[in-house]
Formats: C-alpha cells, structure tokens, sequence
C-alpha cells in the first residue's frame, strides 16, 4: 500500500456497499486493520456520548478510518494516504455530502485518541450547523446578540474569533442579522458545539487565553446546548451535572 493514492470521491462511491453498521444513524468502514479495542475508542465511545437529540437532526453518516488524509490540489481531490503528506497538505478529516448520506473521512495514525475525538466532533458539528433548525438557529443567534452587546471578549475558537472581530470592525449594528453575523454566528455555534460534544464523550480542559471568552459566558452557550440537545443517558458536561451522577 506504500505510496497508494484513493481520493475521498473515489472511496466514498466504492465501499459504500462494505460499510459496517455500528446504530441505525451512523456505519463505518476502515482502510488499514483495527482491533476491538480501537473500534471501542474511535468509533463506539464517541458516537455512544451523542446526543440523540443532535443525532435525529443528521443525515445518515458513514465514518472511513484511514491512515492520513492529503488536501486536494485544485485537480485532484483529498485522498487517502498511507504515508504521512506534507504538513501543508494534511488534513484531519474530508467530508462528502451526497444525495442521502455523508462520508466523513479520517485519519488515525500519528495521533492520539483525543485529538481524534476533536476532529469527529468538529465535522459532526460542522455537518449540524448547516442542517440547524429555525428554532435553534433562534435561540443561538439571541445568546450571540446579548454577547454582543454587553461586548463580550472573546470566542471558543480560531475561526470564530477572526469572524467576530470582522463582524465587529465591519458592521455598526453589529446584532444585525446580516451575511456577516449569520456567517460568524454559524462558525461560532460549530465551534461551543464541537466543545459541548467532546466534553460529554471526554474530560477536557478549556485552554484560558486572551482570545478564549469569559468563562460564565462559554458557560451560558454550554447550558443552552444542553437544553436544545440533552447528553445521553450517564453522560453530562456541567460540573454539577457529574457530582448529581
């Protein structure tokens, strides 16, 4: 397999017929050999901690484990390799929308199970943010717009950061609804939700920073989440949700 190439298309098209059933919403198929235990960690805990509420609003998923994952060049696609690319051109993760379902492809070498769980979390949360209802979209863009005007410092990631301060330099009204803040307001609710996943599944730590916001702010997003898309069964995320357990 050294030096082997599959682009994401191609693999997606191919083996949709292999995938392995893991819940009536979610099936996987891999490219290099897993035990049980890796199953376990990379497939069964993570989806296992899901919301069943968020995971009523997805589309059926196929999960493909590879080894690494190359961005494409503008002429070929992202591809599966089976040695590690460039840095410029890795990726942790592809996705592929078709006509009733999505492939997310990811790769699992070099890196640890947590980081793993990031990426998953973070398509998954990416693939919720453009299916949101109305009704979500709603609740979430009135937390933003009490944010926004009381000034909060601050965002939950990179991307969300860069889109608020545009937001904010750009646009005097700044809560309204404009191209611009449903733009920042998608990006900041694929990022507390990708936080809020990975902190029912794992125990992470939220990294202080000067770009990171207020803590009983992050904390608001994390109760309204919570609400909107309750944890399974066992799991919780709150502090006071895991002493009542």
């Amino acid at each position: 397999m050294e030096g082997s190439r599959l682009t994401v298309d191609d693999l997606a098209a191919r083996f949709r017929g292999e995938m392995i059933p893991l819940t009536a919403r979610f099936s996987y198929f891999s490219t290099v050999p897993v035990g049980e235990d890796e199953i376990k960690q990379y497939l069964h805990d993570p989806i296992g901690a899901i919301s069943p509420a968020l995971v009523a609003s997805l589309p059926q998923v196929g999960i493909v484990l590879a080894p690494y994952l190359e961005r494409g060049n503008g002429k070929e696609g992202d591809a599966v390799r089976f040695e590690r690319p460039a840095e410029s051109r890795y990726l942790g993760y592809s996705r592929r929308d078709l006509a009733d379902w999505t492939v997310l492809v990811l790769g699992i070498k070099d890196g640890d199970v947590a980081e793993y769980h990031y990426r998953l979390y973070n398509a998954l949360a990416a693939l919720a943010a453009d299916r949101w209802s109305p009704d979500v979209q709603e609740q979430f863009f009135r937390t933003l717009r009490e944010e926004l005007s009381a000034e909060v410092h601050g965002e939950v990631d990179e991307k969300g950061w860069h889109l608020k301060q545009a937001l904010v330099r750009r646009q005097t009204n700044v809560r309204k609804e404009t191209k611009m803040f449903r733009d920042y307001a998608r990006q900041a609710f694929e990022d507390t939700l990708t936080l809020y996943l990975h902190g029912t599944c794992c125990d992470i730590d939220v990294e202080a920073g000067p770009r990171q916001m207020p803590s009983r702010y992050l904390r608001r997003r994390l109760e309204l989440l919570v609400s909107l898309f309750p944890p399974p069964e066992g799991y919780a995320v709150l502090p006071e949700q895991l002493k009542s357990r």
